[in-house]
């Protein structure tokens, strides 16, 4: 059960995001329109070009596809070109509004709804993939909100999240500037991480981690991704290290036949 501290922090990550949903501040033109949606699109492909990779849009054609946390649609979008069966859900009434009027701009149709990812209004095995980037890492209880989308998984369905990883270029940079330059090498990277990266809150993983949180999963697999944030903070060092510290940490897997 939920206690009061913890949905109080959840509200306050939601009006965090409710005034600015992700991927939204790269659209300089009229927010909605579709030079607006243009603009974000051209920015995450320039900094993210590795989501195809994950998301394997094309494949996702005649399936039930769930994304958990829309943010501005960029990914969302993709899957519903694709023609997937795509439903959406955020915790925020400003990106489930962006998203539409994403869609309608382009005459795609799709699922959106409000939801908390702690608990989804979905019944049991009801989509054939569920995909999240870069979203359960906010929510307080992550863990609850993973169970919750392997749960509406179906069996033999795919799963992607990524989630952000605590050991990294980015974690350490946070550190050094709100820690060790403050005089407080003793502050804990999680600690940093949660009072100065985005909402409150906000959690990065080990993939010792992420590997018992995703332990249900067949054929699971735990890459870290190195990204042009790393490189912000390290510069050549995030070069020479590889994905070794990336910032992103992607499990995929497969949830067992019955």
């Amino acid at each position: 059960m939920a206690t009061a501290a913890h949905e109080a922090e959840k509200s306050r990550v939601q009006a965090f995001w409710e005034a600015d949903p992700c991927g939204a501040a790269h659209g300089e033109a009229p927010e909605g329109t579709p030079e607006f949606f243009a603009q974000i699109e051209r920015k995450r492909n320039e900094l993210e070009p590795f989501i195809g990779r994950y998301a394997d849009f094309p494949m996702t054609r005649g399936q039930r596809v769930l994304e958990i946390g829309v943010g501005a649609g960029s990914d969302f979008v993709r899957f519903a070109r694709a023609g997937a069966d795509a439903t959406g859900v955020d915790l925020t009434e400003h990106a489930i509004r962006l998203v539409r009027q994403r869609l309608d701009n382009e005459g795609l149709q799709a699922h959106l709804q409000q939801a908390d990812a702690e608990s989804l209004p979905f019944e049991d095995e009801a989509f054939d993939r569920v995909y999240s980037w870069g979203v359960l890492h906010h929510t307080p209880d992550t863990a609850r909100a993973v169970g919750e989308a392997v749960r509406v998984l179906a069996p033999g369905g795919r799963l992607c999240v990524m989630l952000y990883a605590r050991h990294s270029w980015v974690a350490y940079g946070l550190w050094a500037k709100h820690a060790l330059l403050k005089g407080h090498p003793t502050r804990s990277l999680a600690d940093v991480l949660a009072h100065h990266m985005e909402s409150e809150g906000t959690k990065g993983f080990t993939v010792r981690e992420l590997r018992d949180m995703f332990a249900g999963l067949e054929d699971l697999r735990i890459e870290k991704v190195s990204t042009p944030y790393d490189r912000a903070w390290a510069g050549p060092l995030a070069r020479l290290t590889g994905d070794r510290f990336g910032w992103f940490a992607v499990t995929r897997g497969r949830k067992p036949d019955r």
